[in-house]
């Protein structure tokens, strides 16, 4: 069963087909060419946190494939009362063909996985966010198309979005630098299993509480939130220790001239990213969000 629960789920041959599918589905949806490649069949879209980007991108990216899509708000389902993830994925298992899950604990997407029957995608965990992973590296394909040598420094918290570029840089053979603050950083077994993928790869994998060592010869700056969902309580402590971690024009000269300047969104503008760096010229911010819904139509069709 082709799951994505993070991207080790996913080989190196795999990764590269889902991004020729991506590149591939792309210039058909923009040349406005009729896609059928998943008539007849059905997404359900399990969410227990909310979402712009990937709700909508998936929603739109099944209907240009073919597909139907049903959205489940974990708050109008049984879910809410107590019953088991077991039991609402067997269920909806004999239902649809996909579903691709926003939740709170990797647990969720392990027991959607384990008893649905059918691909169960992750849309974002406590964990990893694999969805943004492919896209962010799909988007950076687009910009700089031989990847392989490239190095992304990822500024701020080692969160499941970081998780998920230590997975994706390694796969395609680019090397990451990763800035946190201490205690901040990004799960051991995480790095542990990227940093086995990248032996094979030929990259490296840098961990330091120093913003401008990791921003040193970048090619690519990446933030993301220092406050994510469900962290609201931990707002001001994460401000004040977060602070030297901003992606800006003082961390920008450091990096190569022409770096990328990337950011999943949403952002706290003035935060983790100063405000002129996400319309800079150099901002590649945009374009990632937009492929947001053409990272997902390769995705989708992967899956099932």
């Amino acid at each position: 069963m082709p799951h994505i629960r993070t991207l080790s789920d996913i080989s190196v041959d795999d990764f590269h087909i889902i991004l020729n599918m991506i590149d591939k589905r792309k210039q058909q949806i923009q040349a406005k060419q009729s896609i059928t490649v998943l008539n007849n069949h059905t997404i359900g879209l399990l969410f227990e946190k909310p979402s712009t980007r990937t709700r909508a991108g998936f929603e739109i990216a099944a209907q240009k494939l073919g597909a139907t899509t049903i959205y489940l708000p974990a708050s109008e389902l049984q879910l809410k009362r107590g019953e088991p993830v077991s039991d609402v994925a067997r269920i909806l298992g004999s239902y649809m063909d996909c579903i691709v899950a926003r939740v709170n604990s990797h647990q969720t997407i392990t027991d959607l996985a384990q008893y649905a029957d059918i691909p169960v995608v992750n849309g974002l965990c406590d964990l990893a966010h694999p969805t943004q992973g492919i896209c962010d590296i799909f988007t950076i394909r687009e910009h700089r198309p031989n990847v392989k040598g490239l190095t992304l420094a990822y500024i701020g918290d080692g969160n499941n979005v970081c998780h998920s570029l230590l997975f994706g840089c390694a796969m395609m053979g680019m090397h990451i630098h990763v800035a946190c603050p201490k205690g901040y950083e990004p799960n051991a077994n995480i790095v542990k299993k990227s940093q086995e993928i990248a032996k094979q790869t030929n990259c490296r994998i840098f961990i330091t509480e120093s913003s401008k060592d990791a921003a040193k010869n970048a090619d690519i700056l990446y933030t993301d939130t220092w406050v994510s969902m469900g962290q609201e309580d931990e707002k001001q402590s994460r401000i004040a220790l977060f602070t030297d971690y901003q992606i800006n024009d003082s961390l920008l000269s450091i990096a190569n001239s022409d770096a990328l300047i990337m950011h999943c969104l949403p952002a706290y503008r003035g935060l983790e990213i100063a405000d002129n760096m996400i319309d800079h010229p150099q901002s590649i911010i945009w374009q990632q969000g937009a492929n947001k819904m053409y990272s997902a139509t390769g995705i989708l069709e992967y899956s099932i």
